[in-house]
């Protein structure tokens, strides 16, 4: 299915964090079918810029400092015109929070902080959706109906995935954070004794404990043997189960590495 000559999908960014908002646009920015058209960074300039720039989605923070993003919601879908595509941007992990998104009629929910590949995973889905509903016919039939509403697949792994290899990167990852294990190369072993430190000299002193600490795509590609990309491929399917949690690092150039341990 060929979408050329479709306009990329506008973009209406709406985080009161400046620079998670930089980091956001980035990951925007790199997909070729998405363009950043506006940033707000309160409820009231998220409203006001979807009236003025009609936006095709909006990436929306729920925590903002005026009014909430549920709230939000539900006034952009007040709005005159074909309804805007909303993603859910946000730390809230409540039950209740997720629901009254759905019901607000979000297409997609993501959970903070996340990566750049869990982004434009929905990000193409917004676009597939888009581009089905665009070339669906003005009267539709039972199964088309059910098609259109069920939408893109989500959560699917990784074409290719193997198991052995996802079990591979999982043991890594644990092994690198030093998890379960007295002590392990990379881990910080840090004495309980007041005033002592032989412990966390010695790398494993009775009375210390391991701090767990963290690791790269690289650092886990290089333990099992195999490519940055797949290793951080497993490492994103990983978080995706829950099996870990990703923080990203930022560095002197302002650009955040990603950051795994295991949950």
């Amino acid at each position: 299915m060929s979408d050329q000559g479709a306009p990329p999908a506008r973009t209406l960014l709406v985080e009161d964090d400046p620079a998670v908002a930089v980091v956001h646009r980035g990951f925007v920015e790199s997909h070729p079918r998405f363009v950043v058209v506006g940033e707000a960074r309160t409820g009231t300039d998220a409203l006001r810029l979807a009236a003025e720039l009609r936006p095709d989605l909006v990436l929306l923070d729920l925590h903002l400092p005026d009014i909430g993003g549920l709230d939000v919601l539900r006034r952009l879908r007040l709005l005159p015109g074909p309804p805007v595509d909303v993603v859910a941007t946000t730390a809230a992990r409540e039950l209740d929070s997720v629901r009254q998104a759905m019901a607000g009629g979000v297409v997609a929910y993501l959970v903070k902080p996340f990566t750049s590949a869990a982004l434009r995973e929905r990000l193409d889905e917004v676009w597939q959706r888009r581009e089905d509903v665009r070339r669906a016919q003005a009267t539709l039939d039972q199964d088309q109906v059910d098609q259109l509403l069920a939408g893109p697949r989500l959560g699917l792994p990784p074409k290719g995935l193997s198991e052995r290899s996802r079990a591979l990167v999982q043991e890594a990852l644990i092994r690198l954070c030093g998890v379960g294990e007295g002590a392990v190369a990379g881990a910080v072993v840090v004495s309980d004794a007041v005033g002592g430190d032989a412990g966390a000299m010695s790398g494993g002193a009775a009375s210390g404990h391991v701090e767990v600490r963290d690791a790269s795509a690289a650092e886990v590609a290089e333990a099992v043997g195999m490519s940055r990309v797949s290793a951080r491929r497993y490492l994103e399917h990983l978080v995706t189960e829950g099996r870990a949690q990703v923080t990203p690092r930022y560095g002197a150039t302002g650009r955040p590495e990603n950051r795994y341990r295991p949950r």
